[in-house]
C-alpha cells in the first residue's frame, strides 16, 4: 500500500479541486492507496467539508483532527504515524506542488531505487520578494548548516516505512522534518518541479511563521550561532583591550583632560548590544532544551476516522 499525507489548514476554498485531483491520482496508481488528511486546528470548515465529502469518494482515507494548530511539521508527523503504507509521501493541500510528482515518488520508492525522494523547486510562481528571501535563506542554510540540501529548498518528500520509523523517533519540539531526513542519510533521489501559483484562498504561511521556521531550522541543527557569539565576543574583547591601551597611553601623556562622552556611549552601546545578542542566542538553546525536558507531545489527535475501507 502507498500512503499520502496531506496537512490541512485554511484550505476550505480548494478542497473540492484537491479531492478531484486525488481521485485521478488514485486511478493511476497500482495497488492499494490511502490518503491521510490531518486537519491542523483549521478555523474554517475544512473538517466539516472533508467529513461530508470523503464517504462518497472512491478513496481509502483517514481523517485526523488535531486539538489545535500545532504547525505543518507536527501535522505531517501525525499523518505519517497513522499511515499504513510501505511507501509514503507528503503533499500540500493547496496544490502548489503538482500531483504527478507523487506518482514519481511512489514509482521510485516502489522500485527500490531510493529510500527518500525529495521534490526540488526548479522555479516558483511566487512574488519576487518571497522568491528572493527564500533563495537567500536556502543559500545560507546550504552553506552554513546542511550542505546536502539542494538549491531552492525542499517542501515535499516521499520515504519508505523504515525511514518514517526512524524519523518519528528523532522528532523533537519544533523540529524541521526536512532537515532530519537529510540528517538520517539513506539513499536519496531528487525530482525537479515547478511550484504552481496558489489559485484559491490565501496562504497561512506568514512572515512570522517563516521567520520562526528559519530560526528553528538553524538552532535545532547547528551550533553556528554559539560559535558566532564566541568569535564576536573574542573580537570585541580584543578591540576593548586595544582601546584601553590607547586610552591609558593618552591619559599618561596628558592628552585626555575630560573623559569623552561619545566614546563612553559608543562603548556602552556596543557591549550592551553584544551582551543582549549573546543572551538571546544562549536563551534560544536553553528554551529548546527546556521544551524537550518537558516531554510534551508535538501534537494531540482530537478525533480520527476512516472512510472507504469497507467499499474497496
Amino acid at each position: 500500500m502507498n500512503s499520502l499525507v496531506i496537512p490541512v489548514y485554511k484550505n476550505e476554498a480548494n478542497l473540492d479541486r484537491l479531492l478531484a485531483e486525488l481521485v485521478k491520482l488514485a486511478s493511476r496508481l497500482p495497488g492499494e492507496f490511502e490518503v491521510v488528511f490531518v486537519v491542523d486546528g483549521s478555523p474554517d470548515r475544512c473538517l466539516q467539508t472533508l467529513r461530508e465529502r470523503l464517504p462518497a469518494l472512491p478513496l481509502r482515507t483517514q481523517l485526523l483532527s488535531l486539538s489545535r494548530n500545532f504547525g505543518s511539521f507536527a501535522a505531517i508527523a501525525a499523518g505519517l504515524e497513522r499511515a499504513r503504507g510501505s511507501s509514503m509521501a507528503v503533499m500540500a493541500a493547496d496544490l502548489q506542488e503538482p500531483p504527478e510528482l507523487i506518482l514519481q515518488f511512489f514509482e521510485i520508492l516502489g522500485a527500490g531505487r531510493a529510500d527518500i525522494v525529495f521534490g526540488v523547486r526548479g522555479h516558483r510562481s511566487d512574488p519576487w520578494f518571497s522568491e528572493i528571501a527564500s533563495n537567500l535563506f536556502w543559500f545560507l542554510y546550504r552553506k552554513l548548516v546542511i550542505k546536502d540540501i539542494p538549491r531552492g529548498g525542499v517542501d515535499i518528500f516521499g520515504c519508505t516505512r523504515e525511514v518514517r520509523d526512524h524519523l518519528l523517533q528523532l522528532q523533537g519540539i519544533d523540529s524541521n522534518l526536512i532537515a532530519l531526513l537529510f540528517w538520517l542519510g539513506y539513499r536519496r533521489e531528487y525530482i525537479v518541479y515547478e511550484r504552481q501559483r496558489r489559485l484559491e484562498g490565501k496562504s497561512a504561511w506568514t512572515f512570522g511563521k517563516k521567520l520562526r521556521y528559519g530560526l528553528n531550522s538553524i538552532f535545532n541543527f547547528t551550533d553556528l550561532p554559539i560559535q558566532f557569539l564566541l568569535y564576536a565576543g573574542a573580537i570585541a574583547l580584543t578591540l576593548a583591550i586595544a582601546a584601553s591601551i590607547l586610552v591609558i597611553g593618552a591619559k599618561l601623556h596628558g592628552d585626555i583632560q575630560v573623559p569623552g562622552y561619545t566614546a563612553t556611549v559608543l562603548v556602552s552601546l556596543f557591549f550592551g548590544a553584544l551582551t543582549s545578542l549573546g543572551f538571546g542566542i544562549v536563551g534560544q538553546y536553553l528554551w529548546l532544551g527546556l521544551q524537550v525536558s518537558r516531554r510534551r507531545p508535538n501534537y494531540i489527535v482530537r478525533s480520527a476516522e476512516e472512510h472507504g475501507a469497507k467499499d474497496l
